[in-house]
């Protein structure tokens, strides 16, 4: 190994002496190693994609004997974040005996079977498809990666006397198969009629290198990769323009954004027809390089070449055409005007479906779009959750840099139709689909969360996350809200969860909460007014400040975050809730709390006001009202437990016992508690309902609702 690293212009090099040496003899650990590194950089593989091997000798449990295993990648994992547990371990001589039983092509799916009869280890991830193409092939590391650069190459016209002219013989050439044990045959037939060769090109597919050391493997995959990369940055522009050219003008970036925000919404609501959708929205460079040229209404809709590209993005994108000027202001004459372009789009997904199912396909799936490409905007995407549109997003973008490659070089080439549709609707694909965990009660929705970096209100963004819910969080103090974001990423994901400052009492700062949110993930479900002060006073000390506050924060807070979000839930046109934590004091009559408890009860009718005008659009308005919830939070420090106490005849120190007390269940009331009545509210179980109060006390019989 060179003690100086090489250089690289189109891909990183990443490897560390220090730690590969620390592996030193772990042939697994280095294959562990090589692929984090390797799914780390996206332009060579993206999350999900590819796969790498390695072969070891292991002693064998059953006999004692030294064994040849095969450890891969194992089926769903993803290179970037895998671990050793990530891995399928197979004896290598069994899965290459199947040879023995093998049908041919027709009976592909019965060997996916047959590969589980080989494990090893049985604590291992099940193999994947393309098991046997790494089998069959003698190398001691393996990478099958789907490198932009590649295969741009790959999906080009002339791609195989291209990868000819570029490698000489150091390339092989495979022509497009779906992965299965015939391409691992015919892997290995490649490499016996071509013995010098470095590696494969799979035709429109992706890329095979290996080696005997993983370093060896690894450096083999930069260079071919590298020198793919370098290759199409020489003939950029000596055909003409990049995608014939530009058509339309971006508009400025924060132009941009706005319109992205504000159209988000009603491009989630048609996404939502069949499934709750997440969104995700991308401007990059590639992406407004692409929705803007000349050659995206011959190019789209072609669609991808790659089957990991097209897996997680559909066969086709939709594309939106609309002026990148367009007035957004009016949502019933652009909903009008959006509609007809989902209904062609489905209508032409369900044409495809006909046009190319076989017998025994399943049934046809979502026919929405998951790519919505918006000239001079850019470009969203739709899935089950925010890491699946993340993804298919990035994928996207892996799609268009192929369609720039193989244009520059040659002619972009994508799969026949019947070619896609056999792979998405495959039934082993259909199977994983199956295999996978029913989406919590509350997947597909959106939480906008007031007050929330700390006690009820984070309570409830915590519930919420737990039960699969993309949590906006938000907070006047900053320094909180930052902790609390960190905390939620550490306990769920970077994808559910992300944080706004804001002032209720600002709208512009409203307005803009939605609009991040809006951009984040395409809209909101649910909103939480909980951001609240508490002053106590006896009625002679109220200032007119303690009042204007009391009410800015509580009745005019809940008033105008509700007043904008709603404005979001009729864009989506499918309903939602809007939960206020309002109070106990809403109902009971109480020393020294004039100012909080008219707020409180002016929020409480304000909420019955909402349910009533709101009802006929689905969206459902009800309260939660605590009461003597102290911990972690703010409305408990200072002042307001001193005038309690004060109020009570005691010390601060007895207010949880007296509160506990006075209660029919003599119960201590957490924000866990709180937490739990929102979530029964807006879980499902209680769709039918709506103008609604539930006390969550522990039980004070003055502040019963009747």
């Amino acid at each position: 190994m060179s003690k100086q690293a090489p250089k690289f212009n189109h891909v990183s090099y990443l490897w560390d002496p220090e730690k590969a040496s620390a592996l030193q003899g772990d042939e697994v650990g280095l294959l562990v190693y090589r692929s984090n590194l390797l799914g780390a950089d996206l332009r060579l593989t993206n999350y999900g994609g590819g796969n790498t091997s390695c072969k070891s000798v292991q002693k064998d449990p059953l006999t004692g004997k030294q064994v040849s295993v095969l450890w891969i990648k194992g089926s769903g994992g993803d290179l970037g974040t895998m671990k050793r547990s990530g891995l399928a371990a197979l004896y290598l001589e069994r899965l290459r005996s199947l040879e023995q039983v093998y049908r041919g092509l027709e009976f592909e799916d019965e060997m996916v079977d047959l590969f589980n009869r080989c494990i090893f280890d049985p604590q291992s991830r099940a193999p994947s498809i393309d098991t046997p193409l790494h089998g069959f092939l003698p190398f001691t590391h393996i990478d099958h990666l789907h490198p932009d650069a590649a295969i741009a190459i790959a999906a080009s016209r002339e791609g195989k006397q291209i990868t000819r002219e570029l490698f000489g013989n150091e390339i092989a050439w495979v022509e497009w198969q779906r992965p299965g044990f015939d391409l691992g045959l015919k892997l290995r037939q490649c490499l016996n009629e071509n013995p010098g060769a470095r590696g494969i090109m799979l035709a429109s597919h992706g890329l095979f290198t290996w080696g005997d050391t993983s370093y060896e493997s690894y450096l083999n995959t930069l260079e071919v990769v590298e020198k793919c990369a370098s290759f199409l940055q020489g003939q950029y522009g000596k055909k003409g323009p990049v995608f014939g050219g530009p058509k339309v003008v971006s508009l400025p970036g924060e132009e941009r954004r706005r319109k992205a925000a504000s159209l988000a919404p009603f491009l989630r609501g048609f996404c939502s027809t069949h499934n709750p959708m997440i969104g995700h929205f991308s401007d990059e460079d590639p992406v407004m390089e692409f929705v803007n040229s000349k050659d995206l209404e011959r190019l789209a809709p072609m669609g991808t070449s790659c089957p990991d590209h097209f897996l997680r993005t559909k066969i086709s994108p939709m594309i939106l055409p609309m002026a990148p000027d367009e007035d957004l202001e009016d949502f019933k004459e652009i909903k009008a005007r959006i509609e007809p372009h989902f209904e062609r789009y489905r209508q032409y997904y369900t044409d495809y479906y006909n046009q190319c199912k076989h017998p025994d396909s399943p049934s046809m799936r979502d026919p929405n779009p998951v790519v919505i490409l918006y000239p001079g905007v850019g470009m969203f995407t739709f899935a089950k959750d925010k890491q699946t549109a993340r993804v298919a997003s990035e994928f996207y973008i892996n799609a268009i840099n192929v369609m720039k490659g193989a244009e520059a070089i040659s002619e972009y080439v994508a799969l026949s139709r019947q070619e896609a549709f056999n792979i998405e609707y495959w039934l082993l694909e259909e199977a994983k689909l199956k295999r996978m965990p029913q989406p919590k009660p509350l997947s597909g929705r959106i939480a906008f969360i007031t007050g929330s970096a700390g006690g009820i209100g984070k309570a409830i963004a915590k519930k919420f996350a737990s039960e699969g819910a993309c949590i906006v969080l938000n907070d006047l103090s900053e320094t909180r809200l930052q902790t609390t974001l960190e905390e939620f990423t550490s306990l769920f994901s970077k994808d559910q969860v992300t944080s706004i400052p804001l002032d209720v009492t600002r709208k512009d700062q409203i307005e803009n909460a939605y609009a991040q949110a809006a951009l984040c993930y395409g809209g909101i479900d649910i909103i939480v007014n909980n951001a609240g002060i508490s002053i106590s006073k006896p009625i002679e000390d109220h200032t007119e400040q303690d009042w204007d506050a009391l009410y800015d924060i509580l009745v005019k807070g809940q008033f105008l975050v509700s007043q904008c979000g709603i404005g979001i839930l009729r864009k989506q046109g499918t309903g939602g809730d809007i939960l206020n934590i309002v109070s106990k004091n809403s109902l009971a009559a109480g020393p020294n709390n004039a100012g909080y408890g008219s707020a409180k009860a002016a929020q409480a009718h304000l909420s019955r006001l909402m349910a009533a005008e709101l009802g006929g659009e689905k969206i459902r308005v009800n309260s939660v009202n605590p009461d003597a919830v102290i911990a972690d939070s703010h409305i408990w420090a200072g002042k307001w437990a001193e005038g309690r106490a004060r109020a009570y005849g005691i010390t601060v120190e007895e207010l949880p016992a007296f509160y506990a007390k006075r209660t029919l269940l003599n119960e201590t009331i957490l924000p866990e508690d709180i937490a739990n009545a929102c979530f029964v509210f807006v879980s499902g179980l209680l769709n039918k309902s709506t103008g609604n109060t539930l006390n969550v006390d522990g039980g004070v019989a003055m502040a019963f609702v009747r």
